[in-house]
């Protein structure tokens, strides 16, 4: 019986034969992919690209996957892998889960308020460090994204891990002193304070005296026939 929040993926058996194999399937029209764990062996299968692409777009992590006849099993995506150029998806791996233990993922961390940072009204360039976060969380409670607003930062702050809010159900791994995002100065003020820099040290340089006997030679040139 399909989980609930969760999208059905109708796959079908395969025989694993090599990459040969595997673009063949690609070129029909569908994605090979494996799904393991749950103290199961591992099952090669292959499904419609456009359909598991309509099931990845719903909304939740947990998908119920059901091979040939067999009967649906929970399962979330363990990795997935894209086609440098057109972004499709060319295989993907699967694991069981149950629903009742929790385990670990990534999810995408997305950044809100952006625009209305006042680093960012001041010039400042938002650089967005981590992308990703690990989780821990039963299967049902793992979201597709966490967000954070980042409104009202500022010029030379900094956004840790340890400030990140996950949802409830949800336990972020990993060192609470991460740095995920940070706003810098304008590159233009950087170049700006090091070009006054270079300028003072040029100023501030003392100029270095002829010898005397140098002076005298050049005053006399500077009035010939002067005798």
């Amino acid at each position: 019986m399909p989980t609930s929040s969760s999208s059905e993926l109708i796959a079908s058996s395969r025989e694993p034969r090599g990459s040969r194999e595997a673009r063949r399937l690609r070129r029909a029209g569908y994605v090979p992919g494996v799904v393991y764990g749950g103290g199961e062996p591992p099952i090669a299968f292959q499904i419609p690209a456009r359909e598991l692409r309509h099931a990845l777009a719903a909304a939740g992590a947990v998908h119920d996957l059901r091979i040939d006849d067999g009967r649906p099993t929970p399962v979330v995506v363990k990795e997935l892998a894209r086609h440098p150029v057109s972004g499709e998806t060319i295989h993907i791996d699967l694991m069981r889960v149950r629903l009742d233990q929790p385990i670990q993922a990534t999810v995408v961390l997305e950044l809100a308020g952006e625009q209305d940072a006042p680093g960012v009204r001041e010039g400042g360039v938002l650089e967005h460090v981590v992308r990703e976060l690990t989780i821990e969380a039963l299967p049902g409670d793992i979201p597709d994204a966490i967000t954070h607003d980042v409104s009202s930062m500022a010029i030379g702050e900094t956004l840790t891990l340890g400030q990140i809010t996950p949802p409830a159900g949800v336990k972020l791994i990993g060192d609470q002193d991460t740095v995920l995002a940070t706003i810098t100065p304008p590159r233009l003020q950087v170049e700006a304070a090091t070009e006054i820099e270079e300028e003072t040290e040029v100023v501030g340089e003392t100029p270095t005296a002829a010898p005397e006997g140098e002076r005298a030679e050049a005053g006399e040139g500077e009035a010939p026939g002067s005798e």
